[in-house]
């Protein structure tokens, strides 16, 4: 179930948001009815991000041993052809 609710429940029903996100969910927060946030547990955020800085290093690496540069539209066409495959 998605949760979405105005940011003024941050602050007035915290208790509330603090039990969703606990159970694993994101809440989505508005303001003026347009989504501006989304909150996290840490641990949901850990499992986003933990290994950026690896797969980052990773692309470094790999660059560092060719001349071969890819632009923007080079790099997300590969990616949208891969996405259009599986659909």
């Amino acid at each position: 179930m998605i949760h979405i609710r105005p940011v003024s429940d941050l602050r007035n029903k915290f208790p509330e948001i603090e039990n969703v996100v606990n159970s694993g969910e994101p809440v989505y927060l508005t303001k003026n009815g347009y989504g501006t946030m989304v909150v996290l547990s840490l641990e949901q955020y850990s499992k986003l991000t933990d290994n950026i800085e690896q797969r980052l290093d990773e692309a470094d690496n790999e660059a560092a041993k060719t001349d071969v540069r890819l632009s923007h539209d080079e790099v997300f066409g590969k990616v949208r052809k891969k996405l259009n495959e599986k659909v």
